[in-house]
């Protein structure tokens, strides 16, 4: 190696020191525009925090259980059900995967039945429904009459020229279900402050409604457990109540048939109390198989009619619940200091844009007129 030969040194660049000390001087001449844009930000957060509507949050737990007579898997079966799968094939009833539950939640039949039921509002003297209230009583919030007269206006101009439908709320029927605008108003409110979720894991399910009123979030979600379980019993146990009704028809008429068998030979037996011919003895002989079989056919039935009443008790699914509705007292909207906070921050970005795209642009002008 030739000893007057040196290393080669790299001077390092100050690029990156300079471009900060760039972007804070240019953060720095423009802290006014940032500070403006906080401001009102600021402003409109505290306005949208004050005038948002409150609500209050009430939640119940709870887990569904089913009888597990009949099954080879024991509490596996149990287990594997809540995480949506189906290992006991030896039971007789049809499985009903939780995970269905929110679709019933969502359906139009339980939405409709909910809709119709009576709750307790302040201010109103009388239990009103849901549908009622929302469609007829309720008065909507500031926030909401300025989005309806400034982005909503043609919406609201659209319906004055189109008319409403005015069909009273339906209920519950075979056939298909047809939502007035009102109605499906309403549905859209509740599936929004109404959410079951469901916790495979763990395997409980989280039941939560909110309501601007504490006491009416409580009702909805005690009612909506209620209404949920009754949905879910009858699809669980349909085939085996439809058995049991179909056992209990024929079992009514055979009974009326063995009495009828019955009362027959007994009036036979006591007009023909002396007499010993050979046709006598036949014709109580036919009597006596005739009430013979009806007796048997009438034990059979009474006997399937006990065990289909036993299977749907079996089948029928109960919900333990873990942890009832409770009247909230505090609200869990609107989070004021969250809002303000957001806002401000979104002001903050919007004013450093604003900063550095006047920054962007001078430099092109510059770089033009050269």
């Amino acid at each position: 190696m030739n000893p007057e030969t040196k290393p080669s040194t790299v001077t390092p660049t100050n690029d990156d020191e300079i471009d900060l000390l760039e972007l804070a001087k240019t953060l720095w001449n423009g802290r006014k525009t940032i500070l403006i844009f906080m401001l009102v930000a600021g402003v409109l957060g505290v306005c949208v925090a004050l005038l948002s509507p409150k609500e209050y949050m009430a939640s119940t737990t709870m887990v569904p259980q089913t009888s597990s007579s009949g099954s080879k898997l024991g509490g596996l079966s149990s287990l594997a059900a809540m995480a949506g799968f189906n290992l006991d094939m030896a039971t007789s009833g049809e499985a009903l995967s939780p995970m269905v539950y929110p679709q019933i939640l969502h359906s139009g039949p339980f939405q409709l039945e909910l809709m119709n039921t009576p709750f307790t509002f302040a201010g109103v003297d009388h239990p009103v429904s849901l549908y009622e209230y929302y469609s007829e009583i309720a008065k909507p919030g500031t926030l909401a009459l300025i989005g309806k007269y400034t982005i909503g206006l043609p919406g609201v101009i659209l319906k004055a020229i189109k008319g409403e439908n005015s069909t009273k709320p339906g209920s519950e029927e075979k056939g298909p279900i047809a939502f007035t605008k009102k109605q499906e108003k309403v549905s859209k409110m509740m599936k929004e402050k109404i959410n079951l979720t469901i916790d495979s894991k763990q395997g409980y399910l989280t039941l939560q409604a909110s309501f601007p009123e504490a006491l009416l979030s409580a009702q909805v979600a005690d009612q909506t457990r209620e209404l949920l379980q009754k949905y879910i019993t009858r699809f669980k146990v349909e085939k085996t109540t439809d058995k049991l009704n179909f056992i209990e028809e024929r079992y009514k008429e055979k009974k009326k048939e063995f009495e009828q068998a019955q009362e027959k030979l007994a009036r036979y037996r006591d007009q023909n109390r002396n007499m010993s011919s050979a046709l006598a003895q036949t014709e109580e002989e036919r009597l006596q198989g005739e009430f013979s079989i009806a007796m048997n056919v009438y034990n059979e039935l009474a006997k399937q009619l006990e065990q289909a009443k036993i299977q749907v008790k079996e089948e029928t699914p109960v919900f333990s619940v873990l942890e009832p509705a409770v009247v909230p007292n505090e609200k869990s909207k609107p989070q004021k200091e969250i809002i303000v906070l957001i806002s401000l921050f979104l002001g903050a970005i919007a004013g450093t844009g604003i900063v550095f795209g006047k920054g962007y642009l001078s430099g092109i002008k510059q770089k033009w007129n050269a």
